[in-house]
């Protein structure tokens, strides 16, 4: 085993495990079991160190395959899935999005988007040989970047929206490693904001969106003193999730911002994983809401169902608690075509709530003002082994008076416990805890629901405190 694996999104592992061998098997394993009558794959990366080298065996892979690699360079995952779609041809983009540096991973996506699990399970089980490597890996170089899968990027969001949608607004970009730091800044402008650019950086910063970090909180809040815009937007490493603060630097949750920018598409129907803030179905905007397990796969899984159930002029949108947007539909405005990208993506959430902001003449921090009052938290407990994890979570499932003291002891009786990924309880007076694994790294997720902002984060992280000292306990 080479300790690489599928987790919610692509494969992962340690950077010390992806050697040339591991990376050429997953992607000769993709070719294989999702096969393509494309003669190329769109091959790109994030901007990790270690993402060219990996890319490079790849694309010794796809050469092997009798096929050409389209090089687009270091991209936002989404950009290179859209492209790949317009080219009708097979993708392979090498990122960890927000894992530690010390680790890296590839995606895989079809020309209709991102692989299913079944196909996972296929690439698994599919029959692979390595013996081209004789020939060092490192001897194969890259072809040059085409410039085209950028352009069309800034294109779709262009065409779409116009270049007055964000006029008057000054934001700020926390650039850090994004790769899609630049992009970005084309892209608001393009569409007609000014643009303030901060905390750009050559070492890789690790962006959960999920679980933003106490000194990016910290960072946002110093410079909206400094600095005075409209609002600061940022993304994770390879820019399929967004992070979108207010003109005071405070972040938004991205599952709220999943229902902003559902609202603003207008759809019609809306899938999210069960970790999502319920307000969603609270708001009563939406004709249905549909809960799965996490990870975008299965919201993928989800907005198609939905989408054959009800027809083509249904609009099927889906997010996730990072705040990924996926689209479903194609969506018409005005003579112009928003072509559905089912893989997620930090742009169009990002211009979807400044462009809310604008359209009702409000603050980005008043935006959400309408939403029922639910509010969520989330964190983790690093390096905390997944099997610990499994066997807490299977214990707590079933002893309710057990995990009624060690998750949420002063928030009532369990009112409801649901399993449909890892445990999630609701209690009697209404707050939500809900436990899992990562799928990605040894961690413990903790995703927290309650009538106020405090009360969420108080939540979550007495919960973490009780967990992380009973493990601590029983390993003494």
């Amino acid at each position: 085993m080479s300790g690489v694996q599928f987790g919610t999104s692509g494969a992962r592992g340690l950077v010390s495990s992806m050697s040339d061998e591991v990376c050429y098997a997953y992607a000769q394993a993709f070719l294989r079991a999702v096969p393509s009558a494309a003669d190329t794959v769109v091959l790109g990366h994030d901007l990790r160190s270690s993402s060219p080298a990996i890319a490079a065996a790849c694309a010794r892979a796809v050469r092997d395959a009798g096929k050409q690699a389209l090089f687009v360079g270091a991209l936002p995952t989404p950009a290179i899935a859209y492209y790949a779609a317009m080219q009708g041809a097979p993708a392979i983009v090498v990122t960890g999005s927000h894992i530690p540096f010390d680790r890296n991973g590839i995606k895989f996506y079809r020309a209709d988007g991102e692989i299913s699990k079944q196909n996972e399970q296929a690439m698994l089980d599919a029959d692979v040989d390595t013996a081209a490597l004789a020939t060092d890996v490192a001897a194969t170089s890259l072809p040059a970047a085409t410039g085209q899968s950028a352009e069309a990027y800034v294109q779709r969001y262009l065409d779409m929206f116009g270049d007055q949608v964000l006029a008057g607004m000054r934001i700020a970009i926390y650039e850090h490693s994004s790769v899609a730091r630049d992009i970005l800044r084309t892209i608001l402008e393009a569409l007609g904001a000014s643009v303030l650019t901060l905390g750009r950086t050559d070492e890789f910063v690790p962006i959960d969106t999920e679980a933003v970090r106490t000194e990016d909180i910290e960072r946002a809040a110093r410079w909206a003193q400094a600095h005075t815009f409209d609002a600061i937007v940022s993304t994770d490493g390879d820019a399929d999730r967004p992070l979108i603060g207010d003109e005071q630097g405070r972040w938004l949750r991205g599952d709220i911002v999943g229902i902003l920018c559902s609202q603003y598409l207008a759809a019609d129907y809306v899938v999210t994983p069960v970790s999502s803030n319920t307000a969603v179905e609270r708001c009563a905007q939406f004709k249905d809401v549909i809960r799965t397990r996490i990870g975008s796969p299965y919201v993928i899984a989800g907005m198609e169902q939905a989408a054959a159930a009800h027809g083509k002029d249904a609009i099927v949108a889906g997010y996730e608690a990072n705040g990924g947007f996926l689209l479903g539909s194609d969506i018409a405005r005005n003579g112009v075509v928003l072509k559905a990208l089912p893989t997620r993506d930090a742009v169009l959430p990002i211009v979807a709530v400044l462009g809310l902001a604008r359209e009702r003449g409000c603050r980005v921090s008043e935006v959400a003002r309408d939403l029922p009052p639910r509010f969520t938290a989330s964190d983790r407990l690093q390096d905390f082994a997944t099997d610990l994890s499994r066997d807490l979570i299977a214990l707590l499932a079933e002893e309710p008076a057990q995990a009624n003291l060690l998750l949420a002891p002063q928030s009532g009786q369990l009112a409801k416990v649901d399993t449909t990924d890892g445990l999630r309880v609701t209690f009697t007076n209404g707050d939500i805890v809900h436990l899992r694994p990562s799928g990605n790294a040894p961690e413990l997720r903790c995703y927290a629901e309650a009538s106020s902002q405090e009360a969420a984060e108080a939540l979550c992280q007495a919960c973490l405190a009780r967990i992380a000292e009973t493990a601590h306990t029983s390993h003494a």
